[in-house]
């Protein structure tokens, strides 16, 4: 009541209003409901009064009243956060906006909710009442968000974020004890398995503990292995449990529709050689077989690795069709061509032999609960796995090794892992195969986390099968050689029908094969991609020297794509049009173009480029070159402004008037005069200075029919008193033309308008009155500075 008064006070003298709602908001326990049916003169002097809790429930009486809250929200995130949000002119609702960043803030211990009188209501749970809110979430450090959020107490948080949550982040993580990682498998399970989350993204892990990121990893593409290490609270899971019923159910309503085998193949089988057990253990053999998963539901307790050994074996003999579903994939085994007679045949000869090999892991896992070094067993299985459909083997021999990995002769993968001689047991118990497949995310993003072979291994076969997945983005991962590894489960991917990747992009410090090539590979695979981006900063200098079984992939024919929007980034290699027309011509949709960083070995190539980008891509709209020298390119410059089809061309950083005379400005005036169909113009970094700037105000004079919304003229050293011409010769051109203007947007970042504040306020004050203005606050002198220091 305190702090009420004192906010009253300090908005001035209070009226009758005013008391009286500061009284009923003392008291909205007892009068929400009348409160509620107020009048919408009334009801508007209260909101702000009142508690975010009671404010948050206030919602649906302000929208019937008329009244709008984000005034309140938007002054609530001023006085509590006490910072500006980034792209703040784009949020549409405060309120979402406001409550998310509480909820992440409390949450990280960052916030306390006694610091203002509107937070501090006994009826309120800030992370509960705040949580359906939340649609990204991000955790860092030692997780210990994944710890408060798996808490008993907050069971019902952690059941509104299944519904809300769309985006969770992992930045800057560090590694974590086991308990912390059984957190963040509940939590895993909980909102990609059984929730909403479709995008994973993980930033800035200079020193990945390999355990943690597999474990994401692999959650995030749907995979969870068996056994205990999904229970919440010592129970297993409702929602899985709830699954297995109606699975058991339609699997037993199946095996009644089948019927049993044939009582005379029985007793041709091992049924004649006295064996009791046979019919039960091949009707087993033959339920897992068509599950492909092999496992029983993962709360149906712990299951025994025997089984999970002999219907790993069996199943890598049967020849499964993957089909998905949504959000994941369930593998269904077509064994038309596999007997009963043949399985019962082979069953207990698997089980003994499972039973040798075996013995020890068994003992390990025979209690109720799980081995904690399990989880260390599963995740680095995953990068032993089958890799059959991965690395384009033709001999039939060693596509069996392959499948057979769980076999302890010298050369299984499994057998040269350090960890597991340590712990004496083979990790391939609890592979892919022997795991649950949930429902999977549908976007990956791994920014500044170096990926070692290993973990590149265990992403790869994750990839080919993650038909789910519609964005991939793997940005300055030190890939190095390892993105043939990548680029083996992309394939693997990409023969799948029902496979929904449409996004990739690929950037990194150094290139190991070039650019032109990665781009072919990617787009022969995928011809249904819409964006492709391939960026390097510098080429490494053994990149001749690829892995073997790693042939050139640029000889493949590239099919007809989808492809709409293509990047390249060239670490100064080489444009050399012969090797990108091919792409250009089997991208008949492609509507963005964008090559970055390229050189031009002779003058002739951008003259080809665009000759190709005419004749095969009628439907392109937005071209961009950035930092390629066109200073001696200006009839492609020219041609390309006065195209009719182009509504966006950016050249950035590229030296157009490095050795040009006045007449190429004059010329590029006048072309873009009269052309009506380009919406944007970006010219950054081109060194326009005063002069030319003034210039370009021509473009919108009394003759033009240009219909250019938008011009970026950043880092092109104008001073404020250039700017102020601009702006005066502009404001002519618009009286000229009775106002009507198409021009709406002015970019002005990186300028020297801090050399004269006065004159710049002025000449923006006057222009904010024509378009939108986006411009910094940069210091000239420091950039300059920092010039002449790595000069």
């Amino acid at each position: 009541a305190a702090a009420l008064s004192g906010a009253m006070a300090a908005e001035g003298p209070g009226s009758l209003l005013a008391l009286s709602s500061a009284a009923v908001s003392r008291s909205m326990g007892a009068l929400e409901r009348d409160v509620w049916a107020l009048p919408g003169h009334l009801l508007r002097g209260l909101l702000p009064l009142l508690t975010v809790f009671r404010l948050e429930r206030a919602e649906g009486a302000a929208r019937r009243a008329g009244l709008s809250t984000q005034p309140i929200w938007r002054k609530l995130w001023d006085d509590v956060m006490k910072t500006r949000p980034p792209n703040s002119e784009n949020i549409t609702c405060w309120r979402k906006k406001f409550l998310e960043t509480f909820f992440s803030n409390v949450l990280h211990g960052v916030l306390d909710v006694s610091s203002d009188w509107r937070l501090n209501d006994h009826h309120f749970s800030p992370l509960l009442h705040s949580s359906p809110h939340v649609s990204q979430l991000t955790l860092c450090n030692m997780l210990q968000g994944a710890v408060e959020l798996t808490a008993e107490h907050n069971q019902k948080v952690l059941e509104n974020l299944a519904v809300s949550l769309r985006i969770l982040k992992f930045q800057h993580l560090l590694s974590s004890d086991q308990s912390i990682r059984r957190s963040l498998v509940l939590l895993l399970h909980r909102l990609i398995h059984h929730g909403s989350v479709s995008q994973v993204s993980m930033y800035s892990w200079p020193v990945p503990d390999t355990v943690l990121l597999v474990l994401i990893l692999s959650m995030s593409a749907g995979f969870w292995r068996s056994g205990n290490a999904l229970t919440y609270q010592s129970s297993p899971c409702g929602l899985c449990r709830e699954k297995d019923k109606a699975q058991s159910q339609e699997s037993a309503q199946e095996r009644a529709e089948r019927g049993h085998c044939d009582g005379r193949e029985w007793s041709d089988g091992e049924n004649q050689k006295g064996s009791p057990r046979a019919p039960e253990e091949a009707d087993a053999e033959v339920n897992r077989c068509r599950a492909d998963v092999c496992l029983n539901s993962v709360l149906a307790g712990p299951r025994s690795p025997l089984q999970n050994q002999a219907c790993g074996e069996s199943s890598s003999k049967v020849p499964c069709d993957h089909t998905s579903i949504q959000g994941g994939s369930s593998p269904r085994c077509i064994s038309d061509q596999l007997s009963c007679h043949s399985i019962l045949r082979k069953t207990r000869r698997r089980l003994k032999s499972a039973v040798g090999k075996k013995r020890r892991c068994l003992r390990r896992s025979r209690g109720p609960y799980a081995d904690p070094e399990d989880l260390y067993d599963f995740v680095f299985t995953v990068a032993r796995e089958d890799n059959s459909g991965l690395l384009d083997k033709n001999s039939t021999t060693e596509r069996e090794n392959a499948e057979n990995w769980t076999s302890s002769s010298p050369g299984s993968p499994c057998t040269g892992h350090a960890g597991c001689k340590k712990r004496g047991g083979s990790a391939g118990i609890f592979s892919l195969k022997a795991a649950h497949r949930f429902r999977s995310v549908s976007t990956l993003e791994l920014f500044s986390i170096p990926l070692t072979g290993e973990t590149c291994r265990t992403l790869s076969n994750l990839l080919s099968s993650w038909v789910s997945l519609e964005n991939l983005v793997l940005s300055y991962n030190g890939l190095g050689a390892n993105i043939f590894c990548i680029l083996s489960g992309l394939r693997a991917l990409s023969r799948h029908s029902d496979c929904h990747l449409r996004v990739v992009r690929v950037s990194d410090v150094f290139s190991h094969m070039p650019c032109m090539e990665l781009v072919h590979c990617i787009l022969s695979a995928f011809p249904r991609l819409h964006t492709l981006s391939v960026s390097f900063d510098l080429k490494n200098q053994l990149e001749g020297n690829r892995p073997e079984g790693n042939p050139s992939c640029s000889e493949a024919e590239i099919p007809e794509s989808c492809l709409e929007q293509l990047e390249i980034r060239f670490p100064r290699e080489p444009l050399h049009t012969v090797f990108l027309v091919p792409m250009l011509k089997a991208s008949k949709s492609l509507q963005q173009l964008s090559l970055d960083s390229a050189t031009l070995p002779c003058s002739q190539e951008l003259g080809l480029l665009l000759e190709a980008l005419k004749e095969c891509n009628p439907n392109l709209k937005k071209l961009s070159f950035h930092d390629m020298n066109l200073a001696e390119h200006q009839k492609e410059v020219l041609l390309l402004l006065q195209d009719p089809v182009l509504q966006e061309i950016t050249f950035s950083f590229c030296r157009l008037f490095e050795s040009s005379t006045t007449e190429f400005l004059s010329e590029i005036i006048n072309t873009v005069k009269r052309n009506s169909s380009l919406k944007s113009l970006k010219l950054p970094g081109n060194r326009l200075g005063n002069h030319r700037l003034v210039a370009l105000a021509d473009i919108f004079s009394e003759d033009s029919s240009s219909s250019l919304c938008q011009l970026d003229v950043s880092s092109n050293c104008i001073k404020p008193d250039g700017l102020l011409e601009f702006t005066k010769k502009l404001e002519g051109h618009i009286q000229q033309r009775g106002g009507q203007i198409q021009f709406t947007h002015l970019r002005l970042f990186q300028n020297w308008l801090d050399q004269d504040a006065e004159t710049a306020q002025e000449a923006l004050r006057r222009l904010k009155a024509v378009c939108s203005v986006v411009n910094d606050s940069w210091d000239s002198s420091q950039a300059f500075a920092d010039y002449i220091s790595v000069m």
